[in-house]
């Protein structure tokens, strides 16, 4: 595990590793130092983690992948970027992750239009599934585990937010309860509690 420089008191810890592909030392000191900088933006992250990749994308060939995981302070960012040079995707991944950061820090929550043409183009797949008699069951084809700190519903949303997704489970800060935060159709938030 390797530790970039950070002036304050915790040093952030970049852990960099690869994935069908060798880390030569330049590119490892090159991922510490791009991703470590994002400490000038916000102090509270801790420890990230980079992985760099060589992957097959039809409109790159072969792809210089590169997605970053950062904890902090009850947060979790997240960024990924491709390109046809692993540095320049290292420098697009910093970028990505610098802007959310400074999304969180305004504590700016942006409300997101819902694609209504999305959601159309699925309720037609389904409906001519039906008819053909041919139902188009989804599968659970990725899990996820996670620590939950405690939040508000507050917090969750910004965190629901840093990450892009329509809905966030988090743990309660005052019922200590499991909650889901989602977001309504009209992109405003709905809380769902568990009933004793």
């Amino acid at each position: 595990m390797a530790r970039s420089r950070k002036t304050q008191s915790q040093p952030l810890n970049v852990m960099v590793q690869g994935k069908n592909i060798d880390v030569t030392p330049s590119l490892k000191e090159y991922a510490e130092e791009k991703v470590g900088r994002i400490t000038r933006y916000f102090e509270h992250v801790q420890e990230a983690q980079v992985v760099l990749s060589v992957q097959r994308r039809d409109n790159l060939g072969k792809a210089q992948v590169v997605e970053v995981t950062v904890w902090g302070d009850g947060i979790v960012l997240r960024g990924v970027d491709a390109s046809e040079d692993m540095y320049a995707s290292i420098d697009g991944v910093s970028e990505k992750l610098r802007k959310q950061i400074e999304k969180f820090r305004s504590k700016f929550i942006e409300k997101r239009r819902t694609d209504e043409s999305r959601k159309k183009d699925r309720a037609v797949a389904s409906a001519e599934a039906a008819l053909r008699g041919t139902p188009d069951a989804p599968r659970i084809v990725r899990t996820k585990r996670f620590a939950m700190k405690p939040m508000t519903p507050e917090e969750a949303a910004m965190q629901m937010e840093l990450l892009g997704h329509d809905f966030f489970v988090f743990r309660n800060t005052q019922s200590l309860e499991i909650n889901v935060l989602y977001r309504r159709a009209n992109g405003d938030y709905g809380l769902i509690e568990p009933q004793s």
